[in-house]
């Protein structure tokens, strides 16, 4: 007991409250998604379900929007993930190379646009000029590189081994045969780091999507979600026996946890690549 500073203890109280403030609106949301509705709409629900059931989810599951909205949150994400990742490995490759022309002029372009936006109507223009509105193309491309994770990358090829491209040299094997056969496999814990930021990124995306569809079809999760909760507040005016049919709170609740399952299931197995993302942007500059 000598040994606990009073840095500790605070540090211990702090965190607690943190993982409580944290954790209380998950636990929130799930308990109102597996509670009865009468028990919801009477403000009984706490911390845990009360009248446990599954009607939120059975009628969640039944409209059409759920599983169509889903498939396409998995579509956008898989495939704005894989080029994200594509051309960012690509383009940290060059700017990593110190003899590189123009390597300064570039980075200082590239890092000048995460303090310089052009604004939504610039790029909702040169969106729909290219003919990507209501496209898949208007929610990946346009975001196809992240300042951030460029300059993680980037840092991580920077901390590589000269040596072993010297060898590659000399063996004569060419700057794409480098990048993708030695660096690109090489910067595995590097990828999979940023890629959980591109993950999380395109699986929790709502304004992009809100701009450049308008085709309902093709609403992501999160749009839905959004279209729900207008759903649930234009009702507050109904009856009880309306709003108990309806059950606003409970089916946009049991929504937002199918929403969260993937990441909830991927976090765990990834939790040590979001911490080293944070520290390989910081090693070298």
């Amino acid at each position: 007991m000598n040994n606990i500073s009073l840095f500790s203890v605070v540090n211990a109280i702090i965190l607690t409250c943190l993982a409580i403030i944290t954790i209380y609106p998950i636990l929130y949301i799930t308990s109102v998604s597996f509670s009865d509705t009468a028990a919801v709409l009477q403000g009984r629900v706490a911390l845990f379900p009360v009248g446990f059931n599954l009607d939120a989810y059975a009628q969640v599951l039944k409209d059409a929007r759920i599983p169509r909205a889903y498939m396409n949150t998995i579509y956008y994400t898989a495939l704005g993930t894989t080029i994200n990742l594509l051309f960012t490995a690509i383009a940290a490759y060059p700017l990593s190379r110190a003899g590189f022309f123009g390597r300064r002029f570039f980075m200082v372009a590239i890092i000048l646009t995460m303090f310089l936006n052009p604004g939504i109507i610039p790029n909702y223009l040169i969106v729909q000029e290219l003919g990507m509105i209501d496209t898949v193309w208007a929610l990946v491309l346009p975001n196809a590189i992240w300042t951030f994770e460029l300059i993680i990358l980037k840092s991580f090829y920077e901390n590589m081994s000269e040596g072993l491209r010297e060898a590659a040299v000399v063996d004569g094997a060419s700057e794409y045969r480098i990048l993708f056969q030695i660096m690109i496999p090489l910067s595995k814990p590097a990828l999979a780091s940023i890629g959980l930021f591109y993950f999380m990124g395109h699986w929790n995306s709502f304004f992009i999507p809100l701009i450049y569809l308008n085709d309902s079809t093709m609403y992501p999760l999160q749009v839905v979600l959004r279209d729900m909760l207008i759903f649930s507040e234009s009702s507050n005016n109904t009856n009880l026996v309306d709003a108990s049919a309806l059950a606003p709170q409970s089916m946009k609740n049991a929504t937002i946890v199918l929403a969260m399952i993937p990441v909830l299931l991927i976090y765990p197995f990834a939790q040590k690549y979001f911490a080293k993302g944070v520290m390989l942007g910081s090693e070298k500059g």
